[in-house]
């Protein structure tokens, strides 16, 4: 999120000594991510430490927190493992939030700054550990299997009925709805292709592996001293191997480079890959009708001027400029428009 919660610095440290044991001396709220759900903190610690606090409020699933420290374990280096918390748990509490406590890692996220041929090359071999490993059941048992679900379809197709008929008093819900009526039928469309595609999906055999599921540029770190790191693991899903290799060459990354280069310096990582180009194509127009639902709803739902709506515009419109990522799904997807 971009606005700070109410919630006082002193509630943070106060916590934070009893869940953790530490003694923060500085709380500084970092403006970053689009879930309205998370808010992050840079925290200075008496001894010099410097570590980032996630808090969580909502659902909280502790995968989210095992999976990492579990990757970490196999030696996957690209993994930040949480904290533990003096009673061992990989969480605190700070009712409403849970706590989630990392070290901190000076750096940029892929938004901020291009990644080099050899950040591209890190990724692909790091995803391709990732999808190799074989998970305790302990873990598969809590992760989340790909059921190809129409959920985010069915959402964003009833706010396109709805910008149809209704009208907004909010200047910025107005202005949403007026973009989203002149861009209806690419919208419908994209709805009814990745409709069919999950149909065909169903009905055919897959092999599942671990994904990440939201490996788009914000959630790449790159570290001040060069290395890559795959932050944020609260969507882990056993699904296709293209529910992650859809973001390279899918204009997530706000690359300089294009969808082919981003693509062969990623595979040059991955390895030799046969990609299911209809599972990649329903990838592609899955992920941008998320986006367009849930940034509709963050901006219908509420009022005002609020950074985070303004932003929520921002990112849902750009899915519709030139190169950007509607353009890149079609040209992937062979079938007639």
């Amino acid at each position: 999120m971009l606005e700070k919660p109410n919630l006082p610095d002193e509630k943070i440290i106060a916590s934070l000594q009893v869940e953790y044991g530490l003694r923060i001396q500085q709380v500084t709220f970092l403006p970053l991510g689009a879930d309205l759900n998370t808010a992050v903190y840079r925290l200075a610690a008496e001894d010099g430490a410097a570590y980032f606090l996630k808090l969580r409020k909502g659902p909280f699933d502790e995968t989210s927190v095992a999976l990492p420290k579990f990757l970490s374990d196999q030696g996957i280096s690209q993994i930040i493992p949480p904290i533990p918390a003096v009673t061992g748990q990989l969480w605190g509490n700070l009712e409403p939030y849970k706590t989630i406590l990392y070290p901190f890692v000076d750096g940029r996220d892929g938004y901020a700054v291009d990644l080099t041929s050899q950040h591209w090359i890190d990724f692909g071999a790091a995803l391709k550990r990732i999808h190799a490993l074989e998970l305790p059941p302990a873990l598969i048992r809590h992760i989340q299997r790909e059921i190809y679900s129409p959920q985010w379809r069915q959402d964003l197709k009833a706010f396109v009925e709805r910008f149809e008929r209704e009208s907004f008093n909010d200047p910025l819900a107005a202005q949403l709805a007026g973009f989203m009526q002149a861009r209806s039928q690419v919208v419908l469309d994209l709805i009814d292709r990745a409709s069919r595609l999950a149909r065909s999906l169903q009905s055919g055999p897959a092999q599942f592996v671990l994904c990440h599921s939201d490996i788009h540029a914000g959630n790449i770190l790159i570290g001040d001293d060069g290395a890559l790191y795959i932050v944020d693991w609260d969507n882990p899903i056993l699904a296709m191997k293209e529910r992650d290799l859809m973001y390279a060459g899918g204009a997530q990354f706000g690359s300089r480079r294009t969808p082919q280069e981003e693509e062969n310096l990623f595979y040059q990582g991955y390895g030799p890959a046969r990609v299911d180009s209809a599972a990649l194509a329903y990838y592609r127009y899955e992920r941008i009708i998320q986006d367009l639902a849930i940034e509709c709803e963050q901006i219908v739902s509420r009022s005002g001027g609020g950074e985070d709506r303004k932003q929520a515009f921002h990112y849902l419109t750009s899915n519709f400029l030139p190169s950007n990522a509607i353009e890149v799904a079609y040209q992937w997807d062979h079938a007639p428009r």
